[in-house]
């Protein structure tokens, strides 16, 4: 019965472990039949960042920016990000303090109770695009651009859905019908994308003269969205290395405790030494 029992329970397990393999490989299968409806399964791209210990590239995150401000700012917002931000991770405090002073912004009342433009400074959100939303879609065809501060995390695939969704618009192929306005990318749900491609090589000009391929700007501006949405990245994985080296340092310190305060009682021997006259009652003084 026992052998019967542990069989059928080593075969669950199998089973069970099996599946799992089989369902992470279908997960990970870059085509699958509902392909057109959920958009075309995104590769796996090295970014540094994605690795248990791996850390962004700010370099990459302020060339990022750059492509941000030349390209995508256009028709994106970045509502959840200010100039104070870009302070120690990508510009320092002077370049950023310039970068927001090229901008007016609204403020106000005033004494006389009227609004009021004034140059930009560190404490100022980047700037949008259009006023409101009804400006967005009356210049986007109806479309409403998304506001980029945490696409990276609001996307299934993070940042490999972006990166393949900017560097995945093709020809149509065969039977496929787009409408008038719209552009063909595989990755999108449905296929279709009111979003033109914007990048290509040359696109933009890097101060630090990395080579500006259309693959190089993608992984630049991906890399930064991907900071914006998690700044705290670093500091979060840095908090993580420690925490586990301390807990890893308690954890044996408790070890070498707990055998060293009950070694000498779990290896103790009882011996029991039965009396010589088992059966006299111990109140018989009688010799």
């Amino acid at each position: 019965m026992a052998v019967t029992y542990n069989a059928a329970m080593g075969a669950l397990g199998a089973t069970a472990i099996g599946s799992g393999v089989l369902l992470f490989n279908l997960n990970r299968t870059a085509a699958y039949a509902n392909m057109e409806a959920e958009g075309l399964h995104p590769a796996d791209y090295p970014f540094p960042q994605k690795k248990m210990l791996g850390t962004f590239d700010h370099a990459s995150i302020r060339r990022g920016f750059q492509v941000f401000k030349e390209v995508c700012a256009a028709c994106h917002s970045l509502d959840l990000v200010y100039w104070r931000n870009l302070v120690g991770v990508a510009y320092s405090d002077e370049e950023a303090r310039a970068m927001a002073e090229e901008y007016e912004y609204t403020d106000g009342p005033d004494d006389q109770g009227e609004m009021f433009e004034r140059t930009g400074k560190l404490t100022d959100p980047i700037p949008r695009p259009y006023a409101n939303e009804e400006a967005a879609r009356a210049a986007n065809a109806g479309a409403l651009p998304p506001d980029l501060s945490l696409i990276t995390k609001a996307r299934h695939g993070g940042v490999d859905y972006i990166y393949a969704l900017l560097t995945g618009y093709t020809d149509a192929p065969a039977g496929v019908d787009i409408k008038e306005g719209l552009n063909y990318n595989p990755y999108f749900p449905g296929g279709s994308i009111a979003m033109a491609q914007n990048i290509f090589d040359g696109v933009v000009e890097y101060e630090d003269g990395t080579p500006n391929t259309a693959s190089q700007i993608t992984k630049d501006v991906v890399t930064f969205l991907n900071w914006a949405a998690e700044p705290e990245l670093d500091d979060r994985k840095k908090i993580g290395a420690k925490a586990a080296l301390l807990f890893s340092s308690l954890t044996l310190i408790a070890l070498w405790i707990k055998r060293n305060r009950w070694h000498t009682i779990k290896t103790r021997k009882i011996v029991f030494n039965s009396p010589k006259n088992w059966g006299k009652s111990p109140f018989d003084k009688s010799k």
